[in-house]
Parts: C-alpha cells; structure tokens; sequence
C-alpha cells in the first residue's frame, strides 16, 4: 500500500509539473476526469513506465474508501490495471507482477468482505497519514527519500524478526554502505552496478547513496530467486525513485539460469561495480549437471563448486561478470577459506592469477538470522601487486539491541587500511601470493594477522624475588606457629610445670 501512494504521487507531480511547465500553472492532475486523462497515456507511459487514471490516484480512492462497500475489489481492478498500463512497452518487464503479493482478499484481512474492507480502510488511513509527501512543492519537495527511508525501515524491522529468514533479504546498511564503498573506492563514478543475489536491493541501493544516483551512469541490475523478495527489490527500486529505464532486476536462479551474459561478451567483463550478500552454503546441481564445467563462468577454475556448498559458485560467477577495470565485494561464509577439495583448488586458481584483492574479517552477529562472523572477498583483475591484503576487523563493532553494528568509525577504520594496503601490526597484513601458495593457499584472515596479545607483561626476575620473599616469610610464620601449638599442648619446656 506505501508502493501505491508513492508512485500515485510521483505520477501526479510529474504531471503536474509537464503541465505547469507548458503554461497551466493551476493545473492538478488529481481534479481531472479519466476520460480527459487519456489523451496523455502514451507520454507518460514512454516516460514512467505505467499509468494511473485520476480515479485510481491513492488520494482519490482513499477519500472514498469509507463508502467503498467493495474496496477490495476496488483496489483489485485498480491493482490489476496499473500494471497492464505496462503492457507491450519497455517497461512491461519491470511492473509485471509487482501487486501479485498484496492479496486485498486474503483471510489474514477478516473472515467477511465487511471485515477485510475495514481492514483496508484503517490502512488506507495508515498510510495516508505518514507525512512523506514534503513540503508546499508536493512529492518532489523532498530532500530525503522519505518513501525509501520508510520502505527500508519497514523491511529491517521485518528481517530483524523474521528470525533465520531475515538474511534471505535484507543486507544491514551499514554492511551494505562498507561493500559500496570497497568497491568504489577512488572512483566518483561508474557505469553499470550489479547484485547477483539482489534480495530486496539494498545491496545495489547503497550505491546511490554512497555515488549519487545519477553517478551510475547506466543504472542497477540483479537477479534474485525468490518470487516474493524479486517484488520487493523491484518495489524498492521505484520507491528510492530509480525509474524502470535505469534497472533492470530478473528473477531466477543465478547459478544455472544467469539473466546478465548476454549484454556483452564474458571476456569484456561487464560490471565496474559488484555487490553481494549470497546465501551461504547452499546446495546446487554442481557436477550433476555435466554442461556446468564447460560454462565460461566456472571452467577457468577446472573444478566446480561442491553440490553442497555453492559459495565459490558465486564467487566464479562474479569474477566473470567482473569488468577488467571493476571491483566486487562478496559477503562469504568463512568455511571458504579454509576448506579443503573443490574449494582448496579454486582458491588455488584465484590466487595463482592474483584475482583476490583483499580479505576481511567481520565481527559475529553482524547479520539478521545467523550469529557467524563472515568474511569480505574482494575481487580484483587489475592489481599494482602480487599480493593479497587481509584485515582483522573482527573486533570493529558496537553492540545495538540483540546484534553487532559497524558504526561509521569502524566502516572508516576498515577502509583506510584498505585503500592504505599496508600492513598494520594486529589489524592488517599485506601477504605475498607466494606466502599463501606455500600455506596451502588458505586464506583464513587468522593465519597471517597475529591478534594483539592482551595478557599483563611479566618480569620474571621481579615475580622469581617476590616468590622468595613470599617462602621466606611462610617459614617464618611457620616457626612462630609451631611455637604457638607447643605452647598450647603443655611442653615442659615452654610452661614452667613441674611433673611428680
């Protein structure tokens, strides 16, 4: 419903504006009748990539709504006819489907058509009354992204109860702020950003907020498996006002149906800036799909990824996608670091072609649903050395209700050590490729950055005197207390008695 008014608004105030600017400086959208606002369809759509009629405006209904005694239906239709707006033109794609979640005749709403239409009642006014519309300029006055701001809001505080599943969808910011940053690191801006296991989109999201929507200059891309999270991301797009022509967001399994080979040829790379929270460690067909070794994507590493294990699927399948110039940021599992078979020898091709730029430890209890500390892989083909950074930022955090944080100081930290690449004593190591070849190329953050010993310093000359002084005195002490118990037991030498 947050979704509906915002692109009710943003769809009136661009029209309002087209209208005000060719000369009706009084003119408002919302006042006209359907049959006047036909005559601009074609435009709008080419521009926004749908069409609401005046009366299906969110303001216009819920100013019915009371006296809607078929509101669900109501909203149904005016659902249902947003997105066939779309229909045959360049942003078909990109509406598809995005209302199929919001069920306006779900049981969840009330056992009756009266209950459920309360019900939508109550939230029509919910959401009507959240003051996101700015100020006296109408939608486009706002200087924050109020409409996002709440969205992302709404989303942290479902993945923060929604227990295990949370992470499924739903990167922290600060985590997705870190990663932005990593990958843009020198740069103001870039050409194409991309998520190959997008979730919501907050992941990509954070690039327009770290660059500049605009500094991405041939827009977001992603792929995400789930039904459900792929509406999301695509709502989320629209809700941080990133229009239809400047993402492109697919739906379906990355690993074994990829929607981004075909823009240009693999070698070229393709993506200045990658991006992604994958799931850790889920089955995959691997080599139970005998086309998947010959894949560009995972042949170079002659091995693929264990069945149960995909991490280092991922990992391949961003290395491909990854432009000559680029950098990828890869939230991983820590088990890939050190695993042995499959994954020891990917790890082998990685290094031995000087792909891996940089690996970071994160604190535990970063992440919605699992209390692990994962790791950042950084992923580079163009590198000034032969060597790879690791950094222990295990200990960067503060505690923030029930998990860990990176507050801006601990983002700052991490990334001065990275773009310093130098080694830090306790906290970074710069590592010879070499190094880690004779290691048996694990990578593990542990086996080269040596944690800061916190144990008090002793002087052994100084505790070796105040052992003596501590003997020295117990014998005294026993003398005296043995001349105490004689005395007590009634020795003739020590009370003076006189026997018979």
């Amino acid at each position: 419903m947050l979704f509906y008014r915002f692109i009710s608004e943003n769809l009136t105030d661009y029209i309002n504006a087209q209208e005000r600017e060719a000369g009706t400086p009084d003119f408002d959208y919302t006042a006209l009748s359907d049959e006047e606002a036909e005559a601009g369809r074609a435009v709008t759509v080419s521009e926004k990539g749908f069409y609401i009629l005046p009366s299906q405006l969110f303001a216009n209904l819920r100013r019915r709504a009371r006296q809607d005694a078929n509101l669900n239906e109501t909203l149904s239709r005016i659902f249902t006819d947003i997105e066939a707006s779309a229909v045959g033109t360049d942003s078909e794609n990109d509406i598809k489907g995005l209302f199929d979640d919001l069920d306006v005749n779900s049981g969840k709403l009330g056992s009756t058509v009266t209950k459920r239409n309360e019900k939508l009642v109550k939230l029509c006014e919910a959401i009507g009354d959240l003051p996101l519309s700015g100020g006296a300029g109408g939608f486009s006055d706002n200087t924050i992204d109020l409409f996002g701001d709440a969205y992302e809001y709404l989303m942290q505080m479902y993945a923060s109860t929604a227990g295990k599943s949370g992470g499924e969808f739903y990167t922290p910011q600060e985590v997705a702020d870190l990663l932005a940053r990593i990958t843009v690191a020198g740069r103001t801006e870039v050409n194409k950003v991309y998520d190959p296991a997008c979730g919501s989109g907050s992941l990509l999201l954070s690039f327009a907020r770290v660059l500049g929507q605009d500094k991405v200059r041939r827009g977001f891309f992603g792929q995400e498996i789930n039904l459900t999270t792929y509406n999301l991301c695509r709502i989320n797009m629209f809700l941080h006002n990133v229009n239809y022509e400047k993402f492109d967001i697919a739906h379906g399994d990355t690993l074994t149906d990829p929607a981004h080979l075909d823009d240009e040829p693999l070698d070229d790379g393709l993506f200045e800036a990658i991006v992604s929270n994958p799931p850790y460690s889920i089955k995959w067909e691997g080599k139970d799909n005998p086309l998947l070794i010959n894949d560009p994507r995972f042949a170079p590493a002659g091995v693929l990824a264990p069945k149960s294990k995909a991490d280092l699927a991922f990992t391949m399948h961003i290395l491909s996608l990854l432009a000559v110039n680029g950098t990828a940021a890869i939230v991983e599992f820590p088990g890939v670091l050190y695993r042995g078979g499959a994954e020891a020898k990917i790890r082998r091709y990685l290094i031995d072609n000087n792909y891996i730029d940089a690996v970071i430890k994160l604190p535990p209890d970063l992440f919605f649903g699992t209390p692990i500390a994962t790791c950042i892989i950084v992923l580079r083909k163009s590198k000034c050395d032969n060597a790879t950074l690791f950094i222990d930022a295990s200990n960067e955090f503060s505690r923030e209700g029930n998990r860990n944080s990176l507050t801006p100081a601990h983002r700052q930290k991490i990334l001065d050590a990275f773009s310093g690449r130098e080694s830090i004593a306790h906290f970074a190591r710069l590592v010879e490729n070499s190094e880690i070849a004779e290691n048996d190329y694990n990578i593990a953050v542990s086996a080269y950055v040596a944690p800061k010993d916190e144990r008090e310093e002793i002087n052994i000359s100084d505790l070796n005197a105040e052992i003596a002084r501590i003997v020295s005195r117990q014998a005294a002490l026993r003398t005296a207390i043995d001349g105490i118990v004689a005395e007590l037991e009634g020795e003739p030498e020590g009370n003076g008695y006189e026997p018979d």
